[in-house]
């Protein structure tokens, strides 16, 4: 970005106190530089700096600024500065001091650039000591020893002139035996924003406020009614704990005027906490216990943002230039960007109850090229967070332009100060790089504001998307000072949105081969991408048969979301173990419904029945399905009327189902017999399930030989009865004959002589041979004493169906 070389309107006193200071120390250097042996008095010191042996001399003492407060002093403010200074020498120095000193003010934002990759002391750029009372004194310094000091200065004794970012740098000078003379030994640099009275034009300045996680929810879920969420660890409940980082984030957050960037992911995990859930653990799961840390967050934060602007990133943070690069020729894959869009403001409002705008969309690092521009608007977006080292000036611009930039196609691409917006991305735990870190972000902002101070500018601070609890705790500090200082106001991401563009500002989007080679490595390759639509296509064939799809198609869903998150940038393989779990968690449910296996059969006859099971071990019901049983040999054996017959399935959940088919042979001999699963689309679902059928054939003639000998069974066998009853009839006649009634009878009728009774005469009956005969007893009379047969009279008819006939 172009900088201005003057301030217009600056006051040029502290350039002339900076010039007279350097004068009069080249003016001296030459009369000292004989006599650098002799005890140095205080005029002298300054000529003693010019002796300086090598880099190493102001490099023998490290010097680390711990603290300065305050960041942005005023008139009336003491400025105190504490840290520590350690010999990292071989040699003791002696009679050391800690000093501070003021250059003169910068004329650029570039300028400030230069001042801090500075390192050891440098005469004619490095100004004198204010010196006096306002030092720390060492008597000794020991080798690979370090000490604390504080110096307070009141403001007015540092000669500050205009207003702007004066360079204000911490020494340390001493002699050592090799050099015994006083030398500078050691420096530190920093800068003083200056601008004790309100300027009179202030620049607006936007600060998005992320909070951002990485993915914690599996796909699984539980298989009871509320489908109990499984998470892949407990780190999540870390960091929404007490002290957690998105904890510190939340309370941070809570005293600023910030834009809120939130992934509703995040907001969807921790609402999955309130109730019951578990955690991966290995092979099992174990139950979760911090729900109580879960609503506490959500209620602070839905209370934090009630008042404040919310921007809502598309579900899961999606990856907007893998999927630009790698994604967007893979089949749905902008579709799963479209969901992850929709999702995200109904997501929002029923956790914490707010409206958010999802107008915005935020491709890692703020980096664009045509094609991430392309794939961040097809989702609805029609607003582009990037970042001035992608989206460069080249207009010779002497100030840094407003944020807005018309890009063509009704998109807006809203340009995050690259400075200001990496000021905290360094280990920010250590004290001296945090203090460091603080007044360089100010001091940029105080430029902005006086490149052109007449010009209203609005600019936008978009800093890493995961700031740790130091980066944060930096953040918020220098915010404060920002927001308490006089040369800024703060504004909201939709005014900085529309503010009016600057009609010189770049609005050139960078071609492809622009796109920065670190980020391109950290991309979702397109094997990713070819995984997810893999896994969407065995949901969509699951789909179809299921009676509750929303138990199965949410979470899977939101789970190809994650797979394409930012989050995964760094992470190459724990992003493909996560996609693996997806894909093989979906696996093992499509499995829960499927065929049993069946073992070969045996078919004697002309026809018979095949029964095939269907399993659902899915806990709701399935349908939609057809089951298939088809043969590879219908002129052998046909299934129905053809090779192939369908009926429709539907189970219960936790139930199977025995379906039977019709078959009819046709011939002797194997064959294979194979039964699938269809759903309703005609799509294939499962395994098939494959076995053989021997079919023995019953030709006609074979069935008129069987028939003809059972026949022949039947007759002998009525034969055979018959004869029995005869024989038996035959036997009972003679019994009766040889009984004693029957012997007295026929001694009476010999005493009668040729006497015949009549009436039995008249009972005699003729057998078929012409022989007369007398039914035994005909003609007695029927005495009362008599006794009742004990057996019904004989019958000659064939026996009934089902009757057992003894042999």
């Amino acid at each position: 970005m172009a900088e201005a070389a003057d301030f217009q309107g600056m006051s040029p006193s502290p350039a002339r106190r900076w010039l007279r200071r350097t004068g009069a120390l080249l003016a001296g250097a030459p009369l000292l530089a004989g006599v650098l042996q002799l005890p140095a008095s205080p005029a002298a010191h300054a000529a003693q700096e010019t002796a300086v042996a090598d880099a190493t001399g102001s490099s023998t003492v490290d010097v680390v600024l711990d603290s300065l407060s305050p960041s942005v002093p005023t008139d009336d403010d003491t400025l105190t500065i504490s840290g520590s200074v350690t010999n990292k020498g071989k040699q003791a120095v002696k009679d050391a001091h800690v000093g501070v000193r003021v250059g003169p003010s910068l004329n650029s934002r570039a300028a400030i650039d230069s001042a801090a990759k500075r390192t050891g002391f440098q005469v004619g750029l490095d100004p004198l000591e204010v010196g006096g009372k306002y030092v720390t004194e060492f008597s000794e310094l020991a080798a690979g020893v370090s000490q604390r000091f504080t110096i307070s200065v009141p403001v007015k004794e540092l000669d500050l002139g205009a207003d702007g970012v004066y360079q204000l740098g911490v020494s340390v000078s001493g002699e050592t035996a090799a050099q015994p003379w006083e030398q500078v030994l050691g420096i530190e640099r920093t800068f003083l924003p200056w601008q004790p009275d309100e300027a009179d034009t202030k620049t607006r300045t936007t600060y998005l406020w992320p909070l951002i996680s990485t993915v914690h929810l599996r796909a699984e879920t539980g298989s009871d009614a509320q489908q109990t969420p499984v998470f892949e660890n407990d780190d999540l409940a870390k960091e929404i704990s007490p002290g957690g980082r998105l904890d510190q984030l939340l309370s941070l957050g809570s005293d600023l005027n910030v834009t809120w960037v939130l992934d509703p992911d995040l907001l969807a995990s921790v609402d999955a906490m309130t109730r019951s859930y578990r955690i991966q653990n290995g092979d099992t799961t174990t139950a979760g216990k911090n729900q109580a840390v879960a609503n506490q967050w959500l209620d602070k934060l839905e209370t934090t943002v009630a008042d404040k602007e919310v921007v809502a990133l598309p579900f899961a943070d999606p990856d907007l230039a893998s999927l630009a690069h790698n994604g967007k020729d893979v089949t749905g894959s902008l579709s799963h960007l479209k969901d992850a869009t929709d999702v995200a403001a109904t997501t929002v409002d029923t956790i914490i109850h707010v409206t958010p705008n999802t107008d915005f969309a935020w491709p890692a690092e703020g980096a664009i090229d045509p094609s991430i521009v392309k794939v961040a608007t097809s989702a609805g977006a029609d607003k582009v967070i990037a970042r001035s080292d992608s989206l460069r000036e080249n207009s010779g611009l002497s100030y840094t332009p407003n944020a807005a930039r018309p890009i063509g196609g009704g998109t807006t691409a809203v340009v995050a100060d690259s400075r200001l917006s990496t000021a905290f991305q360094s280990d920010m735990a250590k004290a001296d790089n945090s203090t460091e870190a603080v007044q360089e972000f100010l001091a940029q902002s105080l430029l902005v504001n006086l490149q052109d101070p007449g010009k209203q500018r609005s600019i936008v601070v978009a800093p890493q998307r995961m700031p740790s609890v130091s980066q944060a705790q930096t953040m918020a500090t220098a915010l404060r000072a920002l927001q308490d200082g006089n040369w800024s106001d703060t504004q909201d991401l939709s005014a900085a949105a529309k503010a009016k563009p600057d009609p010189r500002a770049t609005t050139k989007v960078p071609s492809a081969s622009s796109y920065p080679s670190s980020l391109r490595k950290q991309e979702l390759p397109r094997s990713a991408f070819e995984q997810i639509q893999a896994t969407q296509s065995a949901l969509d064939n699951f789909q179809v048969i299921l009676t509750d799809k929303s138990r199965v198609v949410t979470p899977f869903g939101r789970a190809m979301d994650r797979g394409m998150s930012t989050s995964w940038r760094g992470r190459a393989a724990q992003a493909e173990t996560f996609r693996e779990d997806v894909e093989s968690y979906l696996g093992d449910l499509t499995d829960l419904v499927r065929l049993i296996d069946k073992s070969d059969a045996k078919l004697s006859g002309r026809s018979a029945t095949i029964p095939v099971t269907v399993q659902n071990n899915l806990v709701q019901g399935v349908d939609n399905l057809v089951l298939r049983l088809t043969s590879q040999k219908p002129n052998r054996l046909k299934i129905g009327d053809g090779a192939y017959d369908e009926q429709p399935i539907t189970v219960a959940g936790e139930h199977s189902q025995s379906v039977k088919f019709t078959t009819s042979a046709e011939a002797n001999g194997p064959v294979a017999v194979v039964a699938q699963l269809f759903t309703a689309d005609g799509q294939a679902y499962g395994p098939e399930v494959t076995f053989e059928v021997k079919v023995t054939e019953i030709t006609p003639t074979v069935m008129l030989v069987i028939g003809g000998g059972v026949l022949l069974l039947v007759l002998a066998g009525f034969r055979m009865y018959t004869q029995r009853k005869r024989a038996a009839a035959r036997q009972t006649e003679q019994e009766r004959e040889n009984t004693p009634e029957a012997e007295e009878e026929i001694a009476v009728n010999t005493d009668a002589g040729s006497t015949v009774d009549t009436e039995n005469t008249e009972r005699s009956t003729e057998d078929p041979k012409g022989e007369s005969t007398t039914e035994p007893g005909a003609g007695d009379p029927e005495h009362p004493s008599d006794p009742t047969p004990d057996t019904a009279q004989e019958s000659t008819d064939p026996s009934g169906t089902g009757e057992r006939v003894d042999r």
